[in-house]
């Protein structure tokens, strides 16, 4: 294990954290879970490097400590991995708003010991949405800053109703405990982390958001400093209504009328009714997971509306194809030979991932089925076109051998995302993906019609789909709105197997937009290829493309490699890559988790 972490406050603040994991007050003895508020380090913003962590009973690990701290209470009350994920998520949606919450959606890997299990909860577009949703009075779609920041923009909440079916099948405790950690956080407050405050004092939209506004800063319009103790009552009670009554506290009466007062008496109002939200329970949220072999491994990740595993799988099996560079990774990074190969690789999966990949229900696979974009044959017939200078961009290919009658999708932003990984004493495992889409999502907030300060971020997850239907020559984008569609997605929550044994390896994910799918790469052929620890793998500078010019961390890359890539034709841009990818690998004494250093992540276990 790499010990590299020179930040003594946080060190001191995290053995604090340790110290107080057992103690509990009078009134928290009175509950079932127990749940103590422990202290909370102070992480700064920037690149911090952390330690990685050795556990040898069970691991959590997720993008706030709070959050890592309630899974891991979960944990230690006798909750299953499920468990402690309900926990981290209502967390979340308090600590870290601006990327996931019970606004939002969530894709859930679960390993039961014999079986992986993959959880929907996508937010879906309302029934009354169409092909024209983001179009103007002209035709044409409005500028993409405006429809995030709309009501335009917002989907129908999918986490909670998803996360109530997976406990039915995979909790120990009960549900109403599973809330504890975050209602006693919104009563009691937290302290404002210092990317917290950057993010709100950043932002100059929430401000305009009434309930935001109240919440997050002064009468001056100042965002409240680092340290304050950020108390969110509507929340507590929406969760308590929840944790007591279920799903139907969240989906019925005053939550959703509060929800669709909101979108639709916004300046740019959306058409979501309460009748949306209402239905949304109403469904099986089970769908198979996506199981494929890469080297001795067997990677599983989420199908449609996912791209994310696709496009990974089509990565990695494309560079099989590939004559190998005789060095791949050194002093750290990787070579520019093979960074090469994989952003070559990643214009051929993107271009098909902009051309073929959308909800299921409304699009079909090529050749009827998604793994045919994944079929070793059809992958070497990609690599033939990676020469050993760039390619610029890449076209769709055609697994079919049928013309697609599909235009491509031009690359949207996305970014709001977190993600959590954890593996519980049993042995389950559980790999989650959650967000609302931009940092903050549409910029407006839902109090659940509790009329207290405070409550929940309503995502943007609708501008994930193409705001044009069409593309230049007239072809509709399989991508497009349509009712009750979901929007397609980055989210690429994996576990991986022994591919004999099948024994867990390891679980990893990332948020990041688009860039998670190359986040989440880099980590997998970290630890799988490069025999990294999940620290070690997680450290590594980031880089990305989406077939187009090619992006490499800020700061991060020597400037000879960076000239070494330019030589072979690509187009370089430097810029930050924040990732947050949180991942736990399965060891001979027990369990490593890492945490990014870029976001604010820890990991915690016995």
């Amino acid at each position: 294990m790499r010990q590299n972490v020179p930040l003594l406050s946080f060190l001191l603040s995290l053995s604090l954290t340790l110290l107080l994991f057992t103690g509990c007050d009078t009134e928290s003895e009175e509950r079932s879970v127990g749940y103590s508020i422990p202290e909370q380090p102070e992480m700064p913003t920037g690149y911090n490097p952390k330690p990685g962590w050795e556990t040898s009973e069970f691991a959590v690990a997720a993008a706030n400590p709070l959050a890592t701290d309630a899974g891991y209470q979960i944990i230690r009350a006798g909750g299953s991995a499920v468990d402690a994920a309900i926990a981290v998520q209502m967390v979340l949606t308090l600590v870290e708003p601006q990327s996931s919450g019970i606004g939002g959606g969530a894709f859930l890997m679960a390993w039961d010991g014999s079986e992986v299990h993959a959880y929907n909860g996508r937010e879906t577009a309302p029934a009354a949405a169409d092909e024209n949703h983001f179009l103007d009075e002209d035709g044409d779609p409005i500028p993409f800053r405006d429809a995030v920041r709309s009501g335009l923009s917002v989907g129908v909440p999918g986490t909670i109703a998803m996360l109530k079916q997976a406990h039915e099948r995979h909790g120990t405790l009960d549900w109403a405990d599973l809330f504890e950690p975050a209602i006693i956080l919104a009563e009691e407050g937290f302290s404002i982390s210092p990317r917290l405050h950057m993010l709100l004092d950043g932002d100059e939209a929430l401000r305009n958001d009434e309930i935001a506004r109240a919440l997050y800063y002064d009468e001056n319009g100042d965002a409240h400093p680092v340290g304050y103790n950020l108390q969110n009552p509507a929340l507590a009670q929406i969760l308590r209504n929840v944790a007591e009554e279920g799903v139907d506290a969240f989906y019925t009466g005053a939550t959703p009328e509060d929800i669709v007062a909101r979108i639709t008496s916004h300046e740019r109002p959306g058409n979501m009714t309460v009748e949306d939200i209402e239905n949304y329970p109403n469904q099986e949220f089970a769908t198979e997971a996506m199981c494929n072999d890469w080297r001795s491994y067997r990677i599983c990740g989420f199908p449609p509306p996912s791209s994310g595993h696709i496009a990974i799988m089509q990565m990695l099996g494309i560079m099989e194809h590939l004559e190998a560079p005789e060095v791949a990774f050194s002093d750290s990074i990787p070579t520019a030979e093979w960074l090469h190969q994989y952003l070559e690789s990643a214009k051929l999966a993107f271009a098909d991932r902009n051309q073929y990949v959308a909800d299921p229900n409304f699009v079909e696979a090529p050749a009827g089925d998604w793994h045919s974009l994944m079929d070793p044959d059809y992958l070497a017939t990609r690599a033939e076109l990676i020469g050993e200078t760039s390619m610029g961009s890449a076209d769709p290919g055609n697994p079919a051998d049928v013309l697609s009658h599909y235009g491509v999708m031009q690359e949207q932003p996305d970014k709001g995302t977190s993600h959590v990984s954890i593996i519980d004493k049993d042995g389950n495992s559980v790999s989650m993906t959650m967000t609302i889409e931009s940092g903050w999502g549409s910029r407006i907030m839902s109090d659940g019609g509790t009329g207290l300060p405070g409550g929940f971020h309503l995502n943007n997850e609708l501008t994930d789909m193409s705001l044009s239907p069409m593309d230049d020559d007239g072809n509709p984008i399989a991508n497009r709105v349509e009712p009750n569609k979901r929007p397609r997605s980055s989210m690429s929550p994996t576990l991986i197997f022994d591919g004999e044994t099948h024994d867990l390896v390891a679980s990893v994910g990332s948020p990041g937009g688009a860039a998670i799918i190359h986040y989440t790469a880099k980590a997998i052929v970290g630890m799988l290829d490069w025999g990294l620890n999940a620290q070690e793998a997680i450290d590594v500078p980031n880089f990305a493309n989406f077939n187009g010019p090619s992006a490499l961390e800020e700061d991060r890359f020597p400037a000879d490699l960076i000239q070494a890539l330019e030589a072979m034709g690509h187009e370089i841009d430097t810029r930050a890559l924040t990732s947050g990818l949180q991942a736990i690998q399965v060891t001979e004494t027990g369990f490593f988790g890492g945490a990014d250093p870029r976001r604010e992540g820890v990991v915690m276990g016995d």
